[in-house]
């Protein structure tokens, strides 16, 4: 009998522009040596939950990428780049705080920036990633590294009652589809966990 798929979705951990509140979408900002001890700390409680990992996938942003990096040389498993996983664009939003936003297009700016990526645009990438992710790993469980926007379009969009809360950074949210499922929804085993960064500092 074939194993069901799981996915293990996390967002990055956090950044300088995170921190002073500017959003970021595609423009490719590092991750900050606080976001570094936050992956290191997900990486340990990912070693000592046990469960077994057989690769990870990440965005081809910095930010998500040195996310993976840290997480995928603590476990020992292979790392793959998919620029389908990258944050949406919010173009000319990019590098401003809410409060700039919200002076240039209103309390519902999210919806007035004129050439950011739309929802649907970003579920379309993102259902593509899935589909070929059940293709190739179907009874394998892989880490996804992504971004807050872009992952939370997808995890309403693959989970129909799933909570919409804010994602935090380094949160890890995993889900898991049954094999020969009749349906596309898929089943959340963890939302939204952030325990492990309330652990001791990794440094020595």
């Amino acid at each position: 009998m074939t194993e069901a798929a799981r996915m293990g979705w996390i967002r990055h951990g956090i950044t300088e522009w995170n921190r002073l509140g500017k959003i970021q979408g595609v423009t490719d900002i590092p991750l900050s040596k606080e976001g570094e001890e936050q992956a290191r700390r997900l990486a340990v409680r990912l070693i000592a939950d046990g469960d077994r990992w057989d690769g990870i996938y990440c965005s081809d942003l910095k930010r998500a990428h040195r996310t993976a990096e840290i997480i995928s040389e603590r476990l020992g498993i292979p790392l793959v780049t998919d620029s389908r996983l990258r944050e949406r664009s919010f173009g000319q939003a990019e590098g401003t705080t809410l409060e700039q936003r919200v002076s240039e297009w209103g309390e519902n700016w999210r919806a007035n920036v004129p050439d950011q990526e739309s929802d649907d645009e970003v579920r379309a990438r993102g259902h593509d990633f899935v589909d070929d992710f059940l293709l190739r790993h179907q009874g394998q469980s892989w880490l996804i590294v992504t971004h807050g926007s872009f992952l939370a379009r997808m995890l309403q969009s693959l989970c129909e009652d799933l909570t919409d809360s804010h994602l935090q950074n380094v949160s890890l949210t995993v889900l898991e589809r049954p094999a020969n499922s009749m349906h596309s929804n898929w089943t959340p085993l963890l939302h939204n966990c952030t325990l492990h960064l309330a652990e001791p500092s990794t440094k020595r």
